[in-house]
């Protein structure tokens, strides 16, 4: 079975100089281009001694990044065949959509039209619910 080749992660930038640990700063940078659909569900990640190679971090750094990413459910490692985004995505998102969907159910059970709903959503969200 052929896998496809890893997504090429060419916006991913560490900056040495910073505060923030390069593991830290790789995982916050693969989670953001997760959530914004730049990674999509599936798409293959650089093997850890490749992308340390590209981002010139140590592959124990990349490794760290990966495992709190495998831990969160962001992504998976499928053995052999590689790292890859998991099919859930991202957590954050999916609470998001879970939430989204239950208010609407809410909101039709409650009869309520459906623009009066996303201006009771939109007012919530600016902090004048």
């Amino acid at each position: 079975m052929h896998t496809p080749d890893p997504e090429p992660l060419t916006a991913i930038a560490i900056d040495a100089r910073s505060a923030v640990p390069a593991s830290e700063q790789l995982r916050a940078q693969l989670v953001a281009a997760v959530s914004a659909g730049d990674l999509a569900p599936g798409a293959r990640l650089p093997p850890v001694r490749r992308l340390a190679e590209q981002l010139e971090l140590a592959p124990g750094t990349v490794a760290r990044a990966y495992r709190e990413l495998e831990a969160s459910g962001i992504i998976e490692t499928r053995g052999r065949n590689g790292t890859f985004v998991s099919p859930h995505g991202d957590p954050v998102r999916r609470e998001a959509q879970r939430a989204a969907a239950a208010f609407a159910e809410h909101a039709r059970a409650l009869k309520i039209d459906p623009d009066e709903a996303l201006a009771l959503v939109a007012a919530a969200l600016r902090g004048g619910a």
